[in-house]
């Protein structure tokens, strides 16, 4: 109880602070968690004004700006230190560089290849493209985020490049300074709520299907997200592309929003009748057992499985007195999201199924 009553004082003190959120913004969110939270922020930010790709150079005049009047740039910035150096909007705008410190250019922080390539509006979305360095930019490359044990390559204010060593993954990642791991990770929490639904057919990369995170890159970024909280940075970023986007980012209005949709577990809940099952193994390969037999059943309970796309791919009903096994062999590796409903379908709770 004393969780949830935290939730909703983060909630409404959220409000508060962040006064340019229109009234009502997310009032179709109210009370949701799990994917049905992750679909009501999808409807509330989707079908966004889309600006051309040219048109960012503009754009980023009034997102990334310094109170200096110099580029914001998070591959280079060094905040409340001596960034190494800084850029002049427009004068020092790529061009061609030959080491770092020689212009700034248009950084996808979700690498295109990850999309596609040239495809609108991911293409131009300014909540995930970012102006920086473009030495540091090729160095990152289309490389996912991550922590680096020992570096190949370190930027001048610390970013750097090399074998990933958070569990679950050993690849190439790219890690920024600790100051701008947290708008990473809000960024990425919006990638995967913006285009729920439309990134099907996206190539993903190591670190995402589609646009939905991977296991490992999504404990990783919950972590960054925990460590990093909102600054005022994102906060005047995320009010000045809704006047230009006309949608926000969800996560950095309220970054409780994250835990609700991708840690939430029924026992945050105790008003819930679903306080007392559960599901094994996770992650699993060929089966799954839903374990409701310590509730005291008086209806069926729908059972769904959905992909993160939302489309339903599984749906049956039982009673809740024997364990019921369901067969994913079948299912592609990744994750989905498995809701048991109680017969009325007022009470549900949704969770996280790794294959």
């Amino acid at each position: 109880m004393d969780k949830i009553l935290a939730v909703i004082v983060l909630y409404f003190s959220g409000l508060v602070l962040n006064a340019q959120i229109p009234g009502g913004y997310y009032d179709s969110a109210s009370g949701l968690s799990g994917s049905s939270l992750q679909q009501a922020l999808h409807n509330i930010i989707d079908d966004h004004t889309v600006v051309t790709y040219s048109e960012l150079w503009d754009y980023f005049q009034q997102t990334d700006k310094k109170s200096n009047g110099k580029v914001w740039d998070i591959y280079s910035d060094i905040p409340g230190g001596n960034p190494p150096y800084e850029f002049t909007f427009i004068v020092d705008q790529c061009g061609n560089y030959s080491q770092e410190g020689d212009c700034y250019n248009r950084e996808h922080s979700f690498p295109k290849s990850w999309f596609g390539g040239n495809i609108y509006p991911m293409y131009s979305d300014l909540f995930q493209i970012y102006p920086t360095d473009g030495w540091v930019n090729n160095k990152r490359g289309n490389f996912p985020y991550g922590e680096v044990g020992i570096a190949s390559w370190t930027s001048m204010n610390g970013s750097k490049l090399g074998e990933c060593n958070v569990s679950g993954y050993a690849g190439t990642v790219f890690e920024p300074i600790d100051d701008f791991k947290g708008d990473l990770a809000r960024m990425h929490f919006y990638m995967a709520t913006r285009y729920l639904g439309e990134d099907s057919n996206w190539p993903g990369s190591d670190a995402v299907y589609g646009a939905q995170m991977k296991e490992w890159a999504l404990n990783m970024l919950h972590s960054w997200h925990q460590n990093d909280p909102v600054s005022t940075k994102e906060t005047d970023r995320n009010n000045v592309v809704y006047q230009i986007q006309n949608n926000r980012n969800p996560f950095v209005d309220h970054p409780e929003f994250v835990d609700l949709i991708w840690f939430y577990s029924s026992t945050d809940n105790q008003n819930k009748l679903l306080s007392n099952f559960r599901i094994y193994p996770n992650p699993a390969e060929d089966f799954i057992t839903v374990d409701l037999s310590a509730d005291q059943p008086h209806c069926d309970y729908r059972i769904t499985i959905t992909d993160p796309t939302g489309r339903i791919i599984f749906e049956d009903y039982y009673h809740g007195k024997e364990k019921y096994q369901v067969d994913i062999s079948t299912l592609s590796e990744g994750f989905y999201f498995i809701t048991i409903s109680e017969c009325n379908k007022r009470i549900s709770d949704t969770f996280k199924l790794i294959k």
